[in-house]
């Protein structure tokens, strides 16, 4: 579900403090996306969306999530939205979001 080599480069890669933040600017922006995520939405506008919250899960890890945003980003692109399981991405999503925090403060305060 989430790749901890990934997080663990990232946090490398950006230090400590700059992973914190990193880590709070992910999910607030893709926060804010997937509650703008609708059956509602043109196929082009779930293409974007699902686009953008791919490349952001990809950055953090998030393979599960990234993998799903990725398939339905690709039924989006030929116009087939009925087949995209939105709330498989949505549980996805806050069951890759609950394991990183949990797993986060586990080795905290480890």
């Amino acid at each position: 579900m989430i790749d901890w080599d990934r997080v663990a480069q990232l946090r490398e890669e950006v230090g400590e403090d700059d992973f914190q933040d990193v880590v709070s600017m992910f999910f607030d922006e893709v926060s804010g996306e997937i509650e703008t995520l609708s059956a509602e939405l043109t196929a082009q506008e779930i293409e974007v969306k699902l686009h953008f919250l791919k490349g952001a899960a990809l950055n953090l890890g998030l393979d599960t999530f990234a993998k799903l945003c990725g398939d339905g980003e690709s039924m989006a692109r030929v116009g087939n939205t009925k087949d995209i399981d939105l709330d498989a991405i949505l549980t996805s999503y806050q069951d890759s979001s609950d394991l990183f925090f949990a797993t986060l403060s586990g080795t905290a305060a480890a």
